[in-house]
């Protein structure tokens, strides 16, 4: 009987039978058939700690048997003020107020919102649009659609329906690059906040990473660069954190590579380590004063039902605690060890005429080929490896579980070479 769940990305005539997972185990999952395959993609990469832990799995049960949901209208709970004082303390400073969601787009949504509610109580009311990188992609509800990459992202299709905002164009001087290699980027960035500073409200940047745009290396550099630009523009600067948040640019945040605090920060999928879907976006007191006043339209107008869900946040609670306790960021060096010597120091691999190029950053790697057509077939090969990869465009990538075992690490880098070895 065909299933009648409807799955994401998939073309309906040609897409085959999705094989069906019973269960899973630290970085592995099963299939209903007994296969158990390594997760190299970390679930959309947010499964950080891999399948069933045991500490997590006993956060969820333990608060199920206490509140498993109440609205934050006129309400609150222990598991959401707990949770909001944790993400002040460990994000960059000066992000001191926490608004809850419940995924990393409507995340989004709401800092764009704040950002223009922010100007017009500050008597800018022109200031409506937003500035994105080419490149980016900010996720698939109508508002993020429309500052993801407009030429080469996935939702041209709806340009008729989505409101138009500016971009500019992606940074390309990569991550080790030097304050004069990084220089183009950012002259190319300001001429657009020169063009049209009196319409824009906010700057939105995936930072360091972007991730489903093409897995892009950026230099700290840039950040700070556009960290100034935006001063000097009154402009608000917005750190899309929720890939790249949670120690995946192997620091905690991406920002902490360059000393950089955003007006507002976005985080999710790494925040309960995939286990409960959930959203936290962060301002800091610059943005949240102006919030402060008498009128009607200083209440900030959004509520989604499940922000702030007690299970929800008495997880991510845990995920944070296992992530500290058990030294993640030193976890994610030696990934990175790995994946530099066996992707990024691969001399072969590099030269092979069907590869563009390397780039390893943190626990993320990413093989980029000339043409899509050269990893068609791939998945099946690697399954055959036992491990489970899903390349996107021109992209075969990793971004494991940071409890990955180092021999499993070089399983997953072994799938990914042999797929360019194998004639």
């Amino acid at each position: 009987m065909t299933s009648p769940v409807w799955h994401p990305y998939a073309h309906l005539k040609t897409q085959a039978p999705a094989p069906k997972v019973v269960g899973g185990e630290g970085p592995r999952f099963t299939l209903e058939s007994g296969e158990s395959l390594l997760d190299a993609t970390c679930s959309w990469w947010c499964m950080i700690h891999g399948y069933r832990h045991p500490r997590l799995v006993e956060a969820i049960q333990h608060q199920a048997d206490e509140l498993c949901h109440v609205m934050l209208g006129g309400l609150t709970h222990e598991p959401a003020d707990r949770l909001a004082r944790e993400l002040v303390r460990i994000t960059p400073e000066g992000l001191d107020h926490v608004f809850f969601s419940d995924s990393g787009s409507v995340g989004m949504e709401v800092a764009m919102k704040m950002a223009v509610q922010y100007h017009r109580l500050r008597e800018r009311p022109g200031k409506t649009r937003m500035l994105s990188l080419m490149k980016a992609y900010h996720g698939d509800t109508a508002g993020c659609m429309a500052v993801c990459d407009p030429e080469e992202g996935m939702h041209s299709l709806f340009s008729g329906f989505l409101p138009q905002h500016h971009f500019a164009p992606a940074p390309r001087a990569p991550f080790d690059a030097d304050e004069a290699d990084v220089r183009p980027d950012l002259d190319a960035l300001r001429a657009v906040l020169e063009a049209h500073q009196h319409e824009i409200a906010a700057l939105l940047m995936e930072p360091l990473l972007q991730a489903a745009g093409g897995l892009n290396m950026t230099s700290p550099h840039y950040l700070r660069g556009a960290r100034a630009l935006c001063e000097e523009f009154d402009v608000l600067l917005v750190f899309d954190e929720v890939a790249t948040g949670f120690g995946r640019t192997g620091r905690m945040f991406a920002a902490d590579h360059a000393d950089v605090t955003p007006d507002i920060m976005v985080l999710s999928k790494g925040l309960t380590g995939g286990y409960l879907g959930h959203a936290a976006t962060l301002a800091t007191d610059r943005v949240h004063s102006a919030f402060i006043g008498d009128s009607s339209e200083h209440a900030f107008m959004h509520g989604p039902t499940f922000m702030g869900n007690p299970l929800a946040c008495r997880v991510a609670l845990e995920s944070l605690a296992v992530f500290e306790e058990d030294d993640y960021l030193g976890r994610i060096r030696a990934l990175n060890a790995v994946l530099r010597e066996e992707l990024l120091e691969d001399a072969a691999l590099r030269a092979h005429p069907d590869v563009a190029d390397v780039r390893v950053l943190g626990a993320t790697a990413v093989i980029e080929v000339h043409d899509a057509a050269a990893l068609q077939g791939v998945a099946a090969f690697a399954r055959q490896q036992g491990v489970w990869l899903r390349p996107f465009g021109r992209w075969l990538y990793t971004m494991p579980a940071y409890i990955t075992p180092e021999d499993d690490m070089r399983r997953i880098t072994g799938a990914m070479k042999g797929w360019f070895r194998r004639d």
